[in-house]
């Protein structure tokens, strides 16, 4: 992996956790993804299931964490399964882990090769009353492929079908909501690189130049800093298509008096940011251009001061609802009346500013937890208000990374430009430089 050592202590904390979660007597199983094939002997770079990661710290395929804290052989309690490497292996592929390396990653003593699975695995069934089993629940998720936890479920429900099954992933959207420190830390050195790229930007971006070229520029920045890269697919988009939402084609020029919308983020040892800036490609807001971004980063302001323990998210949007509101009739966008007469069911502000404000972040950019949980310190949330004007190809929304804390929001980049002055300034000044 490019990314330095991470404290394995991270991952012991981490499965402590879970494990005192877990009903008496249980196994909890959880596999590594799949290497995604695409066509003849292609397949797509491995991406690692971040609940496997998250504990155990391991970064490779063909993996497998059992955890059984009522274990009768105490050395059992935890167990990584490896795949066993070969000479032949490792001249096509590179190294794989060893033993020995994986204990140094993920503090579990008791490694095996993946092949003295199945026969450890059956003797451990028949100790133990339930099995937790993983999979991928999340409100935002198609799942459209099957995969290697789903596919073992299935074998495992069919091979002991009288055993007691129970999800692993409530207990994961639990846990995962709240970051420790060191987690903390990994989303901060994130936020970093992607301000290196944000700042490399400032003296790139000018009329002519296009959308795919910038994503190159941060492609660069991103990997020069041991990212694997984007943390999310790059929106890098101007003029009219800073009004589309998820907006990732990336292949047009950016022309003079256009805004440019950038959601773009690094990831770092597989957590991740998420950041969103819009740069007049000219390097000069027109007025109305300044006069959205200002109403926009009104409302992150005012949003991010609401990102407070004991908040929710249900009474955290409707907050920042009204807040847009004010700013679409100052802009002229609303009319006072219309909305003193809204069907509170359907705001009118929807038509300018229909995404939500905030999100869960961490080894999933939209991470895990719940929506109905008050706001708690560790939670990281997003912070990004909008607002489209189609008919005047002008699409702004603005973005930080907010970590809570018991004493007051931490914006995890509060150090990247966000002010217009501010980043006109830095535009001209290394255009001119």
């Amino acid at each position: 992996m490019r990314y330095k050592k991470i404290n394995r202590q991270l991952f012991i904390d981490n499965r402590k956790r879970f494990a005192s979660k877990l009903k008496t007597n249980a196994l909890a199983v959880f596999n590594s993804n799949d290497v995604m094939p695409t066509s003849a002997d292609g397949h797509m770079k491995f991406k690692q299931s971040a609940d496997l990661f998250y504990l155990s710290g391991v970064d490779q395929e063909d993996s497998i964490l059992l955890i059984y804290p009522d274990a009768k052989d105490g050395q059992h309690k935890e167990i990584l399964f490896l795949k066993e490497t070969s000479e032949l292996i490792a001249i096509w592929e590179g190294h794989k882990l060893t033993k020995e390396e994986a204990r140094e990653i993920s503090g579990i003593e008791k490694v095996y090769w993946l092949t003295e699975f199945e026969t450890l695995f059956n003797t451990l069934m028949c100790d133990c009353d339930c099995v937790y089993l993983n999979t991928n629940e999340h409100i935002r998720a198609v799942v459209k492929v099957e995969t290697r936890d789903a596919r073992f479920m299935k074998s495992c429900m069919e091979k002991y079908p009288i055993h007691r099954y129970e999800r692993s992933a409530p207990l994961m959207h639990e846990l995962r909501a709240i970051k420790s420190a060191y987690e903390a830390e990994l989303i901060q050195h994130a936020c970093n690189i992607t301000e290196k790229g944000f700042r490399r930007l400032l003296g790139f971006v000018k009329p002519g130049v296009w959308e795919h070229e910038i994503e190159a520029e941060l492609v660069h920045e991103f990997v020069w800093n041991r990212s694997e890269g984007f943390a999310y697919t790059p929106i890098i988009a101007s003029g009219a298509s800073s009004c589309v939402l998820h907006y990732i084609e990336n292949n047009k020029q950016c022309m003079d008096g256009d805004i440019l919308l950038l959601d773009v983020a690094a990831e770092y040892a597989n957590y991740n940011s998420d950041l969103t800036r819009c740069l007049p490609v000219n390097g000069k807001f027109s007025k109305r251009q300044k006069d959205v971004y200002n109403a926009v980063l009104r409302v992150m302001k005012s949003a991010t001061a609401m990102l407070v323990p004991g908040n929710n998210i249900t009474d955290y949007n409707k907050e920042v609802g009204k807040l847009m509101e004010e700013e679409l009739i100052k802009l002229g966008l609303l009319n006072a009346d219309a909305v003193k007469k809204q069907d509170p069911e359907k705001p009118l502000y929807k038509k300018y500013f229909m995404h939500g404000t905030s999100h869960h972040l961490g080894l999933d950019v939209h991470d895990l937890g719940s929506r109905f949980r008050k706001f708690e310190a560790g939670m990281v949330f997003t912070c990004e208000p909008g607002i489209y004007i189609p008919e005047e190809n002008l699409g702004i929304r603005i973005e930080n990374d907010i970590l809570l804390t018991e004493k007051a929001p931490k914006d995890l980049m509060a150090t990247i430009p966000i002010e217009a002055d501010e980043i006109e300034e830095l535009m001209n000044q290394k255009v001119h430089a």
